[in-house]
């Protein structure tokens, strides 16, 4: 069987020394949950949040079938961790990701000298209440707030900054999930309004407003071009990693 588990202190240590805030969000139970196949001595956990599961501690086939519905993201701890998920989701697209290091210092003149390059024409807004319901009708901008489990989660908790041009979003950075110290940050400019450098704009100014908040803006890339804005807004590289996509329709054998 498998478990959503209430009290998440019981597998800190499994998760110990794993530098992600998704777990975090999962383990303060900010947001996202945690499963295990034991209620009250857990050996194995997975932490679900968003689109991403993060699994932990003894490598379990029943944990990994019991897949969370749609697109998902699969991070295994370990190579057993990764057979298991490659032996349960056969198609499983391996991929790798980059983590990118905590505790960044920035410099808020550069930060401020992106924002101030913002081109005529376009205006840079929080996330409110209005913009939170656009970000939802465009499939680009609603991964900015679709984490959350309701607006008014997203309101409180949540933090985020668009650019707006003729009363459009055109791109975006906000918290994809959030954990106590801080946020995790998704960032996207719709196709034809990309290379105008209007992403680093906005993530500039989402970092300011959360230093100014006494946030922490984490980061964790996609791809290359991923890696190369973060290092651009003051970010280090840390390494590389293994995770697996599987789609909606995948089912185990």
């Amino acid at each position: 069987m498998i478990y959503e588990l209430e009290d998440t202190s019981k597998v800190n240590h499994l998760f110990e020394g794993w530098e992600e805030t998704l777990i975090y969000s999962c383990l303060q139970k900010v947001m996202g949950k945690i499963f295990v196949t034991n209620l009250d001595a857990p050996v194995s956990a997975m932490a679900y949040v968003g689109c991403f599961a993060f699994y932990a501690g003894i490598p379990d086939k029943a944990l990994v079938s019991h897949k969370p519905e749609g697109f998902v993201i699969m991070t295994p701890q370990n190579e057993g961790w990764a057979e298991c998920i490659e032996e349960c989701f056969p198609d499983a697209k391996k991929i790798t990701r980059y983590a990118i290091k905590k505790g960044t210092k920035f410099d808020k003149d550069l930060l401020n000298s992106f924002i101030d390059r913002l081109p005529e024409g376009y205006e840079l807004k929080d996330i409110d209440e209005n913009i939170y319901d656009m970000c939802l009708t465009d499939p680009v901008t609603r991964d900015f707030v679709s984490s959350f489990e309701s607006k008014e989660k997203y309101l409180d908790i949540g933090r985020g900054v668009v650019v707006i041009r003729s009363g459009r979003i055109v791109a975006g950075a906000s918290s994809y999930t959030r954990y106590n110290e801080g946020i995790e940050i998704e960032v996207d400019t719709v196709e034809e309004e990309r290379r105008k450098g209007l992403a680093t704009i906005v993530c500039a100014a989402l970092i300011i407003r959360c230093l100014d908040e006494g946030l922490y803006p984490s980061w964790d890339a996609q791809n290359r071009i991923s890696v190369r804005l973060a290092e651009k807004l003051g970010y280090e590289f840390d390494h590389e990693y293994t995770a697996y996509e599987v789609s909606g329709e995948d089912r185990t054998h």
